[in-house]
């Protein structure tokens, strides 16, 4: 497990493992959002098993899977929704961590500059340069 910041409410991870969320609980986190598909998890680590390893540590659960073609409007909303609802630091992850930080980055573009945001999830480790025309037209719309 190697949550990532990439604001002080918002971490986002690699795939976790049941036994992980003990851990995320004792470390301040309140809730847990898995954009990741089950299809591409064996059963140990699909969702409901997550759901219940989450519950049992006192984590809130939210299931929100993200790939390429579900990546909407709707779901970034949604995923943005999921976080700010939570009163403390939320982890979102999926395989790798980068969904979890194309999704913030995506329902973040109308406030933040495409820089602001590049540079924070660069901070983070996610290099997502080529999500810039996509951030700089979303800017512009709002």
């Amino acid at each position: 497990m190697d949550p990532r910041s990439i604001t002080p409410r918002y971490f986002v991870s690699p795939q976790i493992a049941a036994e992980d969320l003990p851990a995320l609980a004792k470390a301040g986190f309140k809730a847990v959002i898995c954009n990741r598909p089950d299809a591409e998890v064996p059963p140990s680590h699909q969702a409901e098993r997550i759901r219940a390893a989450a519950e049992a540590a006192g984590l809130r659960f939210e299931e929100l899977p993200l790939t390429h073609q579900t990546m909407t409007a709707d779901n970034v909303n949604k995923q943005r929704q999921l976080a700010e609802v939570c009163d403390g630091p939320v982890l979102a992850y999926c395989a790798s961590g980068t969904r979890c930080s194309v999704v913030w980055a995506l329902a973040h573009a109308g406030e933040m500059n495409s820089d602001t945001i590049l540079n924070m999830t660069a901070a983070a480790g996610y290099q997502l340069e080529n999500l810039r025309p996509a951030l700089d037209e979303l800017h512009v719309k709002s």
